[in-house]
């Protein structure tokens, strides 16, 4: 049996298939002879040989039988229904595939665009945040008046606008400290802070202005 796999069924199939649809809800019948090539070719408005290969698909699957001489004769009722009913499943997997095809193509595009727009989002906070903020390193001395308090008793963010974003301790990063985090004497502060406020920032860590 010749395939019909593929997602745009051929003219000869087509072809095949109306055949056979005819043979089913009886407007031929078995043992009944139907048009030969010529007619059949100038039925349809093909070639001969689109005929050729209609009748060859419906004669493998038992449904017509085709005798040099005799012509086409119709073989199987039953047979023109089972083609008929695979030919149907295998139109909704054709069309459950193109659905499928469809999807993968709009997520694929769908990805892309989420990407690129990441992109440019991360582009843009960049450049926002070299704009209007900078990131200090402030060694605390141990003068400091902040040794021994947490961050949530510096309160960096309401004196000063600025963000501790990790603290070198020892060798160690803490990224994203807790409010509860103890500052020590030789802490190395990564703060996120206006340029405006920077020296404010210093006096805040160590009671100075722009030193380490």
């Amino acid at each position: 049996m010749e395939s019909l796999g593929s997602h745009v069924l051929s003219r000869y199939a087509t072809i095949a298939i109306d055949i056979a649809t005819r043979i089913a809800r009886g407007e031929y019948r078995e043992g009944q002879k139907i048009f030969g090539r010529s007619t059949l070719a100038g039925k349809y408005n093909v070639s001969p040989e689109t005929i050729r290969r209609a009748l060859t698909l419906l004669q493998d699957t038992g449904i017509v039988q085709v005798s040099p001489g005799v012509g086409v004769v119709v073989k199987s009722q039953k047979a023109a229904e089972a083609f008929l009913a695979e030919c149907g499943q295998r139109q909704v997997l054709r069309d459950m595939q193109e659905r499928l095809h469809r999807l993968l193509r709009e997520r694929d595009r769908i990805n892309s665009e989420i990407e690129k727009l990441m992109n440019e989002l991360l582009d843009y906070t960049f450049k926002m945040a070299g704009n209007l903020q900078r990131i200090e390193e402030i060694r605390v001395l141990p003068t400091s008046p902040l040794v021994g308090k947490s961050l949530a008793e510096a309160e960096f963010r309401a004196k000063t606008g600025s963000t501790i974003l990790a603290i070198y301790r020892g060798g160690e990063e803490i990224l994203s400290p807790q409010a509860d985090t103890v500052i020590q004497a030789g802490d190395v502060l990564i703060v996120l802070a206006p340029p405006e406020l920077k020296e404010q920032v210093y006096h805040l860590v160590n009671g100075t202005a722009d030193k380490q």
